[in-house]
């Protein structure tokens, strides 16, 4: 039994949610360390600003996947926020990438993947294994209560 569940205005609980996006045109600027840890960053700003829970993201050449709780978010509102502000703020950071690789269009493809986990454990799993995965230290989740 959980103790102690994330309350939000009008409901009590945590709904896990499998996130992917995927990097406009598939180019793999992930592969770049620079762009890759300053993406991490500030996707964790995101979470913090939206509100939106994340117990691990990882990261391959030209995608991202995540485990998180978008709390009072629907499905498209927490992906036009997370991608939005990344975007945003990546592009600002690194102005030559989006001049090299994306033509002064967008970063992020524009479609999503965003669905409920089946299995947090193997999502976590699935996560690390990426080619940059790491899964979040210190979060309390269903998952600790498990036998």
């Amino acid at each position: 039994m959980k103790f102690n569940p994330p309350r939000h205005s009008s409901c009590v609980g945590e709904s896990i949610h499998h996130l992917m996006f995927k990097v406009k045109y598939c180019h793999p600027v992930f592969d770049i360390k620079e762009v890759r840890q300053e993406a991490e960053k500030i996707f964790h700003e995101a979470f913090e600003k939206y509100q939106i829970r994340c117990f691990g993201l990882g990261f391959d050449n030209n995608h991202v996947h995540g485990a998180v709780d978008p709390g009072m978010h629907s499905r498209p509102s927490a992906a036009k926020c997370i991608k939005g502000y990344v975007a945003k703020k990546l592009l600002q950071k690194f102005p030559e990438i989006k001049k090299k690789y994306f033509w002064g269009s967008g970063f992020w493809n524009p479609s999503y993947y965003l669905d409920t986990a089946k299995d947090l454990k193997n999502l976590l799993k699935y996560i690390n294994k990426q080619k940059y995965g790491s899964v979040m230290k210190g979060q309390t989740t269903l998952l600790s209560y498990a036998s």
